[in-house]
């Protein structure tokens, strides 16, 4: 076990591209976020870990390019600053503006392909990307009346290292903004940063989050851009499972039946909040046959058949 490592490799990074080496931490019974590790300088963990993932991110123009890293290590180490990385001790919630993704056909910035009706978030930071078809990075999020549970797979929009849900001593950048309140936001309501995003463009729209088409239009039934509540799931701790099904969603309801009201869905391979089980309807789904229902949110239920989590306390 180890509170902080030292990441070594060499990287070849001509002009006009761009190399990082991201690491995170198994600590508390979850993944941290990701973080950029300088080579050869330590890196706090948040907590006491066995365990590191590190993940190389390379960029080139279309026309060609080839940046490299090489030579990866990690080693414990007991010389390190105050750390960079933080668990909450409950996931922030923050009012957004959402605006939809679109662009079927195209790809992710974690590699998936973006299909008709697709259910995923954009958040303007890869510290809260989860890998294709994982759910690590999840959000919950809601209108007066709907909800969906949906993975982070794409990063933006406007901004790539803005991390707004994390408070001022982590926030990669625009640390003197509150937590909770993206640069876009500021910059097109407040005029912050002279109206312009990280890469000098002018902000158009005060967009903290992009949602895909099938959360835009079905889970949460929007017929324009506008401004939504959205957990950050993995900032804090709360019952959870798992959606475990092949492709598509889970329709989440108003009852702990079939014949119940569509409030909301859940993508494939998303977190969902859990606050008790119940009993309904049986159902047979990926995780076997079982009358036992979860409810995710207040007056919102999803089959436990298709959920992968533990038992929880009854409602």
């Amino acid at each position: 076990m180890t509170s902080a490592v030292v990441v070594g490799y060499s990287a070849a990074i001509p002009n006009g591209m761009s190399g990082t080496v991201d690491m995170r931490a198994w600590a508390d019974g979850r993944w941290s976020e990701w973080t950029e590790a300088k080579a050869g300088t330590p890196t706090a963990l948040p907590g006491a870990s066995d365990q590191v993932q590190l993940r190389v991110i390379l960029t080139a123009p279309p026309t060609g390019g080839s940046p490299s890293v090489s030579g990866l290590t990690v080693q414990p180490t007991d010389k390190v600053a105050a750390p960079r990385m933080s668990v909450q001790a409950a996931p922030l919630k923050s009012h957004v503006f959402a605006t939809r993704e679109g662009l079927v056909g195209g790809t992710t910035a974690n590699g998936h392909v973006i299909i008709s009706r697709d259910h995923f978030v954009a958040l303007p930071s890869r510290r809260g990307l989860s890998g294709n078809g994982s759910g690590t990075y999840s959000v919950k999020v809601c209108t007066a009346s709907r909800c969906a549970f949906e993975p982070v797979w794409d990063v933006g929009p406007w901004n790539t290292k803005d991390d707004y849900w994390n408070p001022s001593a982590t926030r990669e950048m625009w640390k003197d903004l509150p937590q909770g309140k993206p640069e876009a936001q500021a910059a097109y309501q407040d005029g912050y940063n002279g109206k312009k995003d990280q890469f000098g463009r002018t902000v158009a729209n005060p967009a903290g989050i992009d949602l895909a088409d099938g959360v835009f239009w079905d889970a949460l039934k929007l017929a324009d851009n506008g401004f939504v509540d959205v957990t950050y799931l993995w900032t804090g701790d709360g019952g959870r499972g798992t959606v475990s099904i092949s492709s598509g969603y889970l329709n989440v309801r108003n009852a702990p039946n079939s014949t119940g009201a569509v409030v909301g869905m859940a993508g494939k391979s998303a977190q969902v909040t859990v606050e008790c089980q119940t009993t309904g309807e049986t159902v047979t789904g990926s995780q076997g046959t079982t009358n036992i229902w979860l409810r995710v949110s207040t007056g919102m239920y999803v089959a436990k058949a298709w959920i992968s989590s533990g038992t929880f306390s009854t409602c």
